[in-house]
């Protein structure tokens, strides 16, 4: 009897039993047929003590993991009518393991962050015990796509530390030493906001203008005077915060009138990585990601050569 016909026809325990044993194995062809993720809805993250992910709603605070992922359709991969003819528990299955496997992501997204606010590491043991539990064969997916999320959204990357016992740190990328927790309220890193504003600047020769960088972050949905669930007041952080941390210099274009300000690189930012640096990341990126960075390549290569 197929893992559908089981389904049917055993009792509610049995048929749990059977779409578990369905998704663990559908998770094998995930991992190679699935498309990485991209930036979607937001999930919250607790702020309590415990590094458990929450069970429920409550007691849950507005902070973002973006880590919902779509699969987009390739051009051979069928019509809709072939999809018809499918049988209906196998959308079933497949909704019910897409279901599963994006709350898995987003609680596995929550658990990292509070380690890495903790400022402790993290095994592969703990994550199966306290987040993948019953789906340790989907593993390899789930921990993938909520890394990529780390870095996207948070700039936060997730490294290996003892590969015997599967031991990993959390760091923030490119070895930029802000993530923007500077008080008991400030609890989400910051670190994948500087990354693109620097990427911008360096894309625009840099200096780029004020207008032009509210323009690539409305990509985001993060706008000029409406609070974001993961940055905050978004102005305040981008023209004060990165500003007093001399990873920005914000300043009037000169001879401008009606006044116009732009954005350049601070000289911190200028003595931890560099325009090549942050220019090739964002590339390793956008190959596993939709990005909107689309000259990344040329201008890499360019501030390579001229060793900036």
């Amino acid at each position: 009897m197929s893992l559908e016909q089981r389904s049917l026809h055993c009792k509610p325990e049995e048929a749990l039993e059977a779409q578990q044993e369905a998704l663990g194995l559908v998770c094998v062809q995930a991992a190679a047929s699935s498309s990485p993720p991209v930036l979607g809805t937001v999930e919250e993250v607790p702020t309590a003590g415990s590094t458990d992910p929450p069970q429920s709603p409550q007691g849950a605070s507005a902070f973002p993991t973006t880590i919902n992922f779509t699969r987009q359709r390739q051009p051979n991969e069928g019509s809709s009518s072939h999809e018809e003819e499918r049988p209906i528990t196998s959308h079933i299955l497949e909704s019910l393991f897409r279901a599963v496997l994006t709350k898995k992501v987003a609680d596995l997204v929550r658990f990292l962050l509070l380690k890495y606010r903790a400022r402790e590491p993290v095994t592969k043991a703990e994550m199966l015990e306290r987040v993948i539990k019953n789906y340790k064969s989907c593993f390899p997916v789930i921990f993938g796509k909520a890394s990529e999320s780390l870095q996207l959204v948070f700039g936060i990357d997730v490294k290996e530390a003892d590969p015997t016992g599967h031991s990993y740190v959390l760091v923030t990328c490119l070895g930029l030493s802000y993530d923007g927790l500077l008080g008991d309220d400030q609890i989400m890193p910051k670190t994948g906001f500087l990354i693109i504003v620097l990427v911008m600047i360096a894309m625009e020769g840099g200096r780029a203008p004020e207008e032009e960088i509210w323009e690539e972050l409305s990509v985001m949905d993060v706008y000029d005077g409406r609070e974001h669930s993961a940055y905050g007041e978004p102005r305040k952080l981008l023209t004060q915060d990165l500003v007093q941390e001399k990873y920005l210099e914000y300043r009037q274009v000169p001879d401008s009138d009606p006044a116009r300000y732009e954005f350049l690189w601070g000289p911190r930012a200028l003595a931890e990585t560099s325009y090549a640096k942050v220019l090739k990341y964002v590339i390793k990126v956008s190959a596993r990601v939709r990005f909107f960075f689309p000259s990344l390549g040329e201008v890499a290569l360019r501030k390579e050569e001229e060793g900036v």
